[in-house]
């Protein structure tokens, strides 16, 4: 008789999820009988006649949940990279049962007065000890444990709905998403198009059974189309497709889930105590509180809108220089003119770079790089099961050949897999439990003759969720729910965005990027031409970013209900972080914004930008002393990288870099004239 792998050891490399013997039959009862054992394991915490200590019960709780965290775990995971009707049936269906588990737990008064007895009473805890303890005592709080008995009862029907309501959202997002295919047979309507570009097109409509060329709304198929093609038509209409996503009065409209959530999260708040989710949800970041956060943004707006609009106006001033001077730029513009006027100016297009950045190089580049700074290897496993042919699994070893990690590597667009990129794990560290993780993107994929080349884009965002996966494999701690990226959220950010600095620095390049074709190395010239134009519409980007951070606090600052049309709200709400004259056309971002309407980032989409001051300013230490210096790779790794949330991040950056961090780099990195007047 057939086992349900979950119920027996996985006998796998490095105890790795057996995804070649999982069925879809087997999470349901994974799931029921993890919840029966982890309520098991509560009863016998809240049971023991012994006297409240840390190890018989907050670190009792820790161990507990084994088997359903994970289930949970892959099933989540496999929801967003690998997904099935009848997975999302399943997570529908059993949201609101595993909502109400979580409920039982956080809200159990007997559990809860064991963890207030051993924060009265403890004594002689270590560092990391008392920091679990604090944790945990202040996720309980957090949560309403303390509440009176109704508004409790309230708290644990927001929580399942907020759950339920989540999911529908982001199954909304990746349905709309597919339903959109523009399908092009005439060749000239694609005019200025990269040939590799409509060689790809080309390959997706042979996939779909088409003649001719498609155009989908996953990033490597409509960007460049908006970047490339001389069609103003066909670049409007995938524009309004990708910004319309989600609105349209069809199943898949997102406008009153997006409202339900902002107000359930409000209600959520204000039943324990705050006036506002931010207010809530700040308590647990290093911006502390609202007014920091909007004075940080103010402060960005100040220093990068005027950059911005010089850069808006330039792109403008060109189009009407090609066009005339009654053209209008519209949105579906900004992308063709834009990269027209950085060929000008620069003599470089993105696409330059792309046969230099054939996949594996890229690959070797950068597992070189953390071999470089860190002295750790990578070794594909292919004994090792994966969940979809496209993903690799790798070994990883630290400079004495001890054995870090597995990582897997999931490279490529599917129709069942979300848009982006993420890191994830199978297995979180703790003790000498090494971690399983998973880096998840979305990026050009191979066609029948070329292999997968990348833009640079795509080489920043690889290096992002590479840092995120080295903020895991390099995790030293005790605890699981202390270890890798379970940090503050304005700090989680950190890694992943300081190993972006590397795309750019002509030494990292020169190790991995080789004409796919010839072998040659990549010119100092065109090098020296990426760098020269690294500061190309930097305002514009970062008030994109500003926007959506703007856009994430007026939901969030909400002290009534929101009751405004979403698309109206968000006009106004992002008013001062936008370009040109005010659109009248009915398109929203929030309807298909997962970041804070489904995913961590709920009043914390700013996280991106304080994040970012980090890393210029971290990275600035390199530059000051030696970018491939291993002392201070080592400082980094062993301050930041191994710690975890074992200590407050301010604390810990301020170990790696000797002083509070400072806005100054990212200002001078992004060539903001303002760098000089702002302090601190």
């Amino acid at each position: 008789m057939r086992k349900n792998p979950f119920f027996e050891p996985y006998n796998t490399p490095h105890d790795t999820t057996p995804f070649d013997r999982i069925e879809k039959q087997d999470f349901e009862p994974a799931l029921e009988e993890g919840m029966r054992r982890e309520d098991a394991e509560i009863e016998a915490i809240v049971n023991n006649a012994d006297e409240p200590t840390f190890d018989n019960t907050v670190l009792a709780l820790e161990r507990s949940g084994e088997l359903l965290g994970r289930v949970e775990t892959v099933m989540g995971n496999l929801l967003s990279a690998c997904t099935s009707d009848y997975l999302e049936a399943l997570a529908q269906k059993m949201a609101p049962r595993l909502s109400e588990h979580s409920n039982r737990i956080m809200f159990n008064e007997r559990l809860f007065a064991r963890i207030k007895a051993v924060k009265r009473s403890h004594s002689n805890l270590t560092a990391e000890e008392q920091r679990l303890l604090d944790t945990v005592y202040n996720g309980f709080v957090r949560r309403g444990v303390g509440l009176p008995k109704k508004k409790k009862a309230r708290l644990m029907q927001i929580s399942t709905e907020v759950s339920l309501k989540a999911l529908q959202f982001s199954q909304n997002v990746l349905k709309d998403t597919n339903r959109f295919k523009l399908s092009v047979t005439d060749e000239a309507e694609l005019k200025g198009m990269p040939a590799h570009q409509m060689e790809l097109a080309k390959a997706a409509a042979a996939e779909a059974g088409k003649e001719g060329w498609l155009f989908t709304l996953e990033a490597p198929s409509y960007g460049p189309l908006l970047s490339y093609c001389d069609n103003r038509r066909l670049r409007r209409k995938v524009w309004m497709a990708h910004n319309t996503l989600c609105i349209k009065k069809n199943r898949y409209n997102n406008l009153e889930l997006a409202r339900d959530l902002v107000n359930l999260r409000l209600e959520s708040a204000r039943l324990q105590g705050c006036k506002t989710y931010a207010q809530q949800a700040l308590r647990q970041r290093m911006a502390e509180n609202t007014k920091n956060v909007t004075n940080f943004l103010n402060r960005l707006l100040k220093a990068y809108k005027p950059a911005a609009e010089s850069d808006y106006k330039a792109i403008r001033d060109y189009a009407r220089r090609i066009e005339g001077n009654d053209f209008k730029m519209r949105p579906w513009d900004t992308a063709y003119y834009a990269h027209k006027l950085q060929l000008e100016r620069y003599n470089f297009d993105a696409e330059m770079l792309r046969p230099y950045f054939e996949l594996s190089n890229v690959i070797k580049g950068v597992f070189g790089l953390a071999t470089r700074l860190y002295g750790i290897t990578f070794r594909e496993n292919k004994q090792i099961p994966v969940y979809h042919e496209d993903v690799k699994a790798y070994e990883v070893f630290d400079g004495d050949g001890s054995y870090l990690a597995v990582l897997y590597a999931d490279f490529h667009p599917r129709a069942n897999k979300k848009s982006g990129a993420w890191m994830t794990s199978y297995q979180g560290q703790w003790k000498d439990v090494r971690p399983h993780v998973s880096l998840t993107m979305n990026l050009t994929k191979p066609t029948k003759d070329k292999p997968a080349l990348l833009t640079l884009g795509e080489v920043t965002t690889f290096l992002h969720e590479f840092g995120h996966g080295l903020h895991e494999i390099f995790s030293q701690c005790r605890f699981e729910s202390l270890s890798g990226t379970n940090v503050y959220w304005d700090f989680v950010e950190l890694p992943s965005q300081f190993m972006e600095n590397f795309a750019l620095e002509k030494e990292f390049l020169k190790t991995f990027a080789f004409h796919y074709e010839t072998g040659e190395l990549i010119p100092d010239e065109l090098i020296d031409r990426v760098i020269e134009s690294r500061h190309f519409n930097a305002g514009m980007a970062c008030l994109r970013q500003l926007s959506f951070c703007l856009l994430d606090m007026a939901y969030y600052t909400r002290t009534e209900p929101l009751t405004e049309d979403i698309i109206s709200y968000e006009k106004k709400a992002w008013a001062p972080a936008q370009l040109g004259k005010p659109q009248k056309r009915r398109t929203c971002m929030t309807t298909q914004f997962q970041h804070i309407m489904t995913g961590g980032y709920a009043a914390g989409y700013y996280c991106y930008k304080w994040a970012e001051v980090l890393d210029a300013d971290a990275f600035s230490a390199f530059q000051e002393e030696g970018i491939f210096n291993t002392e201070t790779a080592a400082r980094f790794r062993h301050e930041i990288l191994e710690r975890g949330n074992t200590q407050h991040p301010k604390i810990l950056y301020s170990n790696f870099r000797r002083r509070n961090p400072s806005i100054k780099a990212m200002l001078k990195r992004d060539g903001v004239e303002k760098a000089k007047k702002l302090k601190g």
